[in-house]
This record gives structure tokens, sequence and C-alpha cells, in this order.
């Protein structure tokens, strides 16, 4: 299944309120979101049968669009009700869950203020996003050729398509240089994320991360925030610049994709895979297995 082309897969994906077969969930070539990236997407993964924080993933879904400059025309409720009954239907306990939305195709130019609004969801079974033995190792990262762009030339603060076009570029880049992934600077030249995943350094006990201006406050950096402070470890949010990496004792990226991930290189910088990554790979693993969750609350 991890090698067959998504668009071959079986089952269903939910479409315009219908549950579609998964072969047939098609758009025609001239939608506006293929040519001119106005669209919108989430990524959120099921753990036990339950989507981790799905309401939160359904929220910044609609405040994606609505920086793009349209309505997503399902309710909150009505998303969070298509997801889960899609799970259920697609037989998955554990699996990744990808909603996105666009422009369609009644007009065809960057102006485009009448087109359809299309919502899709589909789910999948995804294995960890790296390599599992590369991943207990500490992940080594380039850095970036591309930055992240400044607030005023962008809609930064959106899960938008067009946003993750240099993130591509940057990736592909490095994996050909035999790196994992990369990390990207900020227009300013500051420490930024890697190209789907936020950064996190540690110190002296105290975790240091980014200031989020330029790129997403992601649900999975808030939550590994909210777990470091259960433990009592101080988390700093500040600017980074890159010449600070060389006094990091532990370097870690979160994201729904990677969860929490150690790192050992950046570029010319290294980092050991110390306890307080290893704990939180623990924390956030027991925070979203609903299970576990529930018996925590309960105790």
């Amino acid at each position: 299944m991890a090698g067959e082309p998504f668009d071959r897969r079986d089952g269903y994906i939910w479409y315009d309120g219908a549950f579609v077969p998964w072969a047939e969930a098609n758009l025609h070539v001239l939608s506006h979101g293929l040519h001119y990236a106005s669209a919108v997407f989430e990524g959120e993964r099921a753990y036990g049968g339950e989507i981790f924080k799905l309401e939160e993933h359904t929220q910044r879904l609609h405040e994606s669009a609505r920086l793009l400059g349209f309505d997503i025309p399902y309710s909150a409720d009505e998303i969070n009700a298509a997801c889960i009954e899609l799970l259920d239907k697609q037989g998955f306990t554990d699996a990744y869950v990808r909603p996105v939305a666009w422009r369609g195709s009644e007009m065809m130019g960057v102006s485009a203020q009448q087109n359809t609004i299309h919502l899709a969801i589909a789910i999948w079974e995804w294995p960890s996003y790296f390599d599992p033995a590369e991943r207990l190792k500490g992940l080594r990262l380039d850095i970036a050729d591309y930055r992240r762009p400044d607030p005023a030339t962008a809609p930064a603060k959106s899960k938008a398509a067009g946003l993750y076009m240099i993130c591509t570029l940057s990736k592909h880049a490095a994996e050909a240089k035999g790196y994992a992934d990369a990390l990207m600077l900020d227009w300013r030249g500051r420490v930024a994320e890697c190209t789907g995943a936020n950064i996190f350094f540690v110190k002296d006990g105290k975790v240091m991360t980014p200031t989020p201006d330029c790129f997403l406050d992601g649900i999975t950096r808030r939550t590994a925030i909210e777990l470091l402070e259960r433990r009592g470890v101080e988390v700093i949010t500040r600017t980074i610049m890159p010449d600070e990496m060389g006094d990091f004792e532990q370097c870690f990226i979160t994201g729904t994709a990677a969860e929490v991930t150690p790192v050992s290189e950046i570029g010319p910088y290294r980092f050991a895979v110390g306890d307080l990554v290893r704990t939180l790979m623990d924390d956030y693993m027991a925070e979203v297995q609903p299970k576990v969750r529930a018996e925590a609350a309960a105790g």
C-alpha cells in the first residue's frame, strides 16, 4: 500500500457532501486551485479511532480559507462529522486525514470571485513520516536556500497550498544531498521552521522555539509546549539566529506528520538525542492515544 499511487487506492473520499469511490474523486484540469494555488488544506492524524484535535484543525481550515478570500460552504460541525464518518467507513483506527478546499473551474484567470468552492476529505493509512530507524537516531537536516516569506507578501498564517511550493523544492534539494529534511530561515535570516514542521532547541534544561510570526503556530507545536510545561520545563518563544545553534544541546521538530522527532544535525551543527526529547516523544504518544488520555483525565 505504501508505494501505491494515491489515485489508485481503494475506499471512499468525501467530496462536496457525498462519499465518492476513491478513483472517481476527480476535478477538472482547469480548476482555479490547480493553476493559481487558491487552495487550503489540513493534515490530521487518527489514533485508536479518534482524530486528534479535530476541532482545532477544522477551525484552522476555515480560517485559512478566509485568509485566501473564500468561505468553505460547510460548517465546522459538518466537516467534523464527515471526517469521523469517513474514518469509520474506511475501516481505519490509525490513519492520516487530509481535508482540502479549493476554487473550482467556473472562471479561469487571476480573478475568480464566482468560482464554486469545493471541499474533499481523504483518509489513508500512513506510518511514520520519517524512516523509523533514522528518526530514533535523530534526523539530519540541511539548511534551505529558500526562506519563509514576509507576511506582507503572502498570507503566512494560512495553511495554503501555494506556501508549500518552496517547501517541496527545499525538501527535494535536501534529500538529494542525503538529508532527511531542511531547516528554513525567514526573510530576515532568522531560524523559522522545517519544510513541514516546527522546530525547538534545548539548552540548560530550557526549551527555545522561534516566534511564529511568518509561519504556522502548529497545533502539534502547541501540544508539545503544553506537555513540556506540565513537566515543569520552561519554554521560551523568541527570535533565534542561525549562529545560536552551535550553543544548543538538543533539537527536535513537531508536526502532525512528524509528531515529535529528534534532530541530530543541522548543517554544521550537531545535537544529542537526550532524555528531554525522548520523554517528550513518550508524552506525546500517550497524549494522542484516546484511551491513555481518558485514563489520565480520570486519574
